[in-house]
């Protein structure tokens, strides 16, 4: 009659990692090994993509590329609706007497990126009932210079904007008034 096999004690401190496993087989690698930057790149793009797939639903408002708003270019670049108060709170804005509580700075980015942030940027301020923004587009290339106000002119929550004062900016930066506020 064969005697039963009992397993060890598990808790006995005189076992040893290598008795515990004597009857354990080596796993052999056959399969396809990628290299480790390929497996970096794999790991990121989902997430990234998620990333993208989020900023789009949250950005609910399309903002059309067609569309050319006319400024004067030889005053200060400024937009107001047509509402008295949106004319009175692009004055306040002006003068300084309104304080951006979002910064949305735009380096780097390209227009279609520009659009996603803008629309997350304006969805962040009415959810958290800001009155004004910060949008940070540069001075250099000048294709966000000319591209973001013609966006901000289409989205119906912006009451107006006005180029930002110095220290937020100046030339390279716009302060935007949103509808949610109260005058």
């Amino acid at each position: 009659m064969a005697k039963k096999q009992v397993p060890p004690d598990k808790n006995d401190p005189t076992l040893d990692f290598s008795s515990l496993f004597a009857d354990a087989k080596p796993v052999v690698h056959n399969q396809f090994v990628q290299d480790a930057r390929e497996r970096r790149a794999l790991l990121k793009t989902p997430i990234k993509r998620v990333a993208k797939e989020i900023k789009q639903r949250s950005a609910s408002f399309e903002f059309s590329d067609g569309f050319e708003a006319a400024f004067d270019t030889s005053k200060a670049l400024k937009y107001a609706r047509p509402e008295l108060s949106a004319e009175q709170g692009v004055k306040r804005l002006r003068r300084g007497e309104i304080i951006p509580e979002l910064i949305l700075d735009l380096h780097g980015l390209n227009t279609q990126e520009t659009k996603l942030e803008l629309a997350a940027a304006i969805n962040e301020a009415l959810r958290k009932h800001y009155e004004c923004i910060n949008i940070i587009h540069g001075v250099s290339g000048g294709v966000l210079r000319q591209k973001v106000p013609n966006y901000l002119v289409q989205h119906p929550k912006v009451l107006g904007f006005h180029q930002a004062p110095l220290e937020w900016g100046g030339k390279g930066a716009l302060l935007v008034l949103i509808e949610s506020s109260v005058y």
